[in-house]
């Protein structure tokens, strides 16, 4: 079977790997986004699909734009059987949608979470059970047609990274399935009034205060290790645990101060802090933190 992929970040990586290692699959070529400056240097730095690819001897192409004339006409020379996109970060053209069916595998329960942060967003909003979707791509956006749903549970205290892990795997197998078996899946529509969006994360949605103490550590959990969260004087929560969530307390009020943590009041619950740190210097352990600022129980933390 010859597949096109299409993906750029690490999830799409661990996909091709799976399609790689298969041997009823042959990777025709990749597509995936051009190399980016990272970091203060502003390297050029190649996406993860690039490097498997790479070093796999597979074709990759980078354009910038994929609804480019010149870009199209080279794709509809590839034979294919399927089209499989994962996290690409482009919308495909009609031409390239009708050259064979395209599999997108998108990391929510559609119509929940179109769009480009899913996995952050099932975290943010308390979720307890996401999953990856298979669908035959349409010209919306995490629109079309559901072929097969894979879920799996969130725990209470899970961070993003390790639930991004889970459903890295979920969707590489997934993956494999929808391809072999793709004509005994009944497809169905999405119910678009039932739909949410999420959009992409910016730095500035870790900024938080002292409010919810709920929200806070679902911020926490989907923000961390990037954006992560931080107060308006900058001083970043590097390690927090939920300490209550219903009694109400003065907003970043210390409650308490013990061997490895304190505990800050919101106005809805309470968190448990133990790691911070403050704007343009090294992390450091919160009693160190609250010693250097002569802080003790009673004061406020900013």
């Amino acid at each position: 079977m010859k597949v096109i992929f299409m993906g750029t970040p690490v999830y799409a990586q661990k996909i091709l790997e799976e399609l790689i290692r298969a041997k009823d699959m042959e990777v025709a070529a990749v597509y995936t986004q051009p190399d980016k400056p990272v970091g203060r240097k502003k390297v050029m730095t190649a996406p993860p699909v690039k490097i498997t690819a790479e070093r796999a001897g597979i074709k990759t192409y980078q354009p910038e734009k994929l609804k480019d004339k010149e870009v199209i006409d080279e794709l509809l020379k590839i034979e294919c059987d399927f089209i499989v996109v994962a996290a690409y970060g482009q919308i495909l053209p009609p031409k390239i949608l009708n050259h064979a069916p395209c599999i997108n595998l998108h990391a929510s329960i559609l119509p929940k979470y179109r769009g480009a942060s899913p996995i952050q967003e099932a975290i943010l909003n308390g979720d307890t059970h996401t999953g990856v979707t298979a669908m035959k791509m349409d010209e919306g956006l995490d629109t079309g047609d559901i072929i097969k749903i894979s879920k799996t549970a969130i725990d209470d205290d899970e961070m993003v990274s390790t639930l991004f892990e889970k459903l890295t795997h979920i969707a590489a197998d997934l993956t494999l399935d929808v391809l072999r078996n793709y004509e005994s899946y009944k497809q169905e529509k999405q119910v678009n009034k039932e739909a949410t969006n999420c959009s992409k994360i910016t730095k500035a949605d870790g900024e938080i205060e002292f409010e919810d103490a709920v929200i806070l550590y679902n911020k926490y959990r989907a923000f961390t290790p990037w954006p992560g969260i931080y107060l308006k004087s900058g001083l970043k929560l590097k390690e927090i645990m939920l300490r209550s969530a219903c009694r109400a307390y003065d907003a970043g009020k210390i409650l308490e101060i013990n061997d490895d943590h304190i505990v800050v009041g919101c106005t809805l619950g309470a968190i448990k802090i133990y790691r911070v740190q403050p704007a343009s210097k090294k992390e450091m352990d919160i009693l160190s933190y609250i010693n250097g600022k002569h802080l003790k129980v009673e004061d406020y933390l900013s």
